[in-house]
């Protein structure tokens, strides 16, 4: 299946018509046991809104962290079943990864508002905006990437993000790992430079004039 072309149909960043300099934080590929709980308990330090894009094998697998992540004020969004490149997927399939992802989260929290989704790896094609439509969830990129996943180090997280942030832009980052990822296991957490990042991040941008806002609603 042909990847689409970010201007159709995919949100990567909002624009910011009243000029109130909002930025957007995104987590990916969780929840996880250890990173999951440390990212809220520097978002909450800060009192920060965010949105988990969780993958719905973990989410079944780690319920109260679900149940956490709601409670303290943030979204859960869609981030597929099991994290396969959608576009390498046959259309039932990428159906099935995006509705049983979003059936799994409402049953370990019921009160779940599921608004958005993330397709793996930024693939998206007509198929998966379709799919996305019909579970109800708006597509949702990204505008900066620190790449975080790959543990470049606190510190060039930190100068990434801050070199590319402007009003409206979606940040993305992780606090877990795709299924298979030899990361994942890491015994003190893989993730440990991206909290690190964070507890530095959040100061930085509101020091710069920056809103830390949950996404918009979808129109």
């Amino acid at each position: 299946m042909r990847r689409l072309d970010l201007g159709l149909g995919v949100c990567s960043e909002y624009a910011d018509a009243n000029e109130s300099r909002s930025v957007y934080l995104t987590f990916d590929d969780g929840p996880h046991s250890i990173c999951t709980p440390d990212v809220l308990d520097v978002l909450a330090v800060h009192n920060a809104p965010a949105t988990f894009f969780v993958i719905g094998v973990y989410a079944g697998e780690q319920p109260d962290l679900i149940r956490r992540i709601i409670a303290e004020g943030h979204e859960v969004a869609n981030h597929t079943m099991s994290h396969p490149n959608l576009s390498e997927c046959e259309p039932a399939e990428v159906r099935h990864e995006i509705l049983a992802a979003s059936a799994t989260i409402r049953s370990v929290c019921p009160g779940a508002s599921l608004r958005h989704m993330r397709a793996p790896y930024g693939a998206w094609t007509q198929e998966v905006l379709d799919a996305s439509e019909i579970a109800g969830l708006a597509a949702v990129h990204w505008s900066v990437d620190p790449r975080d996943w790959s543990r470049p180090g606190a510190d060039t997280i930190v100068d990434t993000v801050m070199a590319s942030v402007r009003p409206g832009a979606i940040v993305l980052l992780h606090d877990g790992c795709p299924p298979g990822d030899q990361q994942r296991h890491d015994p003190k957490g893989p993730r440990g430079q991206t909290v690190k990042a964070l507890s530095r991040l959040i100061p930085a941008m509101r020091d710069c004039g920056f809103a830390i806002r949950p996404l918009p609603q979808p129109h």
